[in-house]
């Protein structure tokens, strides 16, 4: 499959005012994302790296900086943002986010329901998507409180591929699993990008998960640079 290029990132910066000092969380990072590959930035706690993942998917407003989507800069003034989230971008979260109250199958089905897509659709997209997941028929009808880490991961990534978005972006997607559980979650978002052609973009402390990307950048004190893999 033929790479293309999703995300183009130049000079970006996002600095946090407070009474005791100004924060700079990214400072002038350039890099480049494409759809069909894996990119992983690795990062300590603090580094900014997650900052950077919400700047991207415009959870949060950059400072400076251009952030190039598919050919529009979505860090405009004039970007349609609302419209990005919606189709563009997947977020997978490190603690889920999804509604305990509700079930598997109806969290995957929420994004869809935003867009106004028909219900029939709805529920045979979310069941497809939960399926390959892993995620059984049983389990697709229980609620997200009684499912353990590693199928809340399968089901938050099933939610974030259920408007079919170019760019899937994981903010430590193993954070709260066991290396096993991890493990098979990194696999899944692999395959989207290799076999879905998506945008995959990883934030993560863990320094294994790099041995599965196309691109690989550390980022410190919110700067950015090639990681010496």
């Amino acid at each position: 499959m033929p790479v293309q290029e999703a995300l183009r990132i130049k000079e970006l910066s996002k600095v946090y005012r407070a009474k005791a000092g100004d924060v700079v969380a990214v400072d002038g990072v350039s890099f480049e994302a494409r759809k069909g590959e894996v990119t992983v930035i690795v990062g300590p706690s603090g580094s900014g790296k997650t900052t950077l993942l919400y700047l991207i998917g415009s959870l949060e407003s950059p400072d400076g900086g251009e952030i190039w989507a598919f050919g529009e800069d979505i860090a405009s003034p004039a970007a349609d943002l609302i419209r990005y989230r919606r189709e563009r971008v997947g977020f997978v979260f490190q603690f889920f986010n999804l509604i305990s109250a509700l079930t598997a199958l109806e969290n995957v089905m929420l994004p869809m329901d935003l867009q106004a897509v028909p219900g029939s659709r709805q529920r045979g997209r979310a069941e497809e998507l939960l399926s390959r997941m892993g995620i059984d028929a049983r389990l697709q009808r229980a609620k997200a409180n009684k499912m353990s880490g590693g199928e809340k991961q399968r089901v938050a990534i099933a939610r974030a591929m259920a408007n079919d978005p170019d760019i899937i972006l994981a903010d430590e997607p193993t954070g709260n699993l066991d290396t096993a559980t991890g493990r098979v979650v990194v696999d899944i978002l692999v395959k989207l990008a290799r076999e879905d052609g998506k945008c995959v973009i990883i934030v993560t402390h863990d320094e294994d998960i790099v041995k599965v990307a196309d691109r690989a950048f550390s980022m410190t004190d919110g700067k950015l640079a090639p990681h010496d893999r």
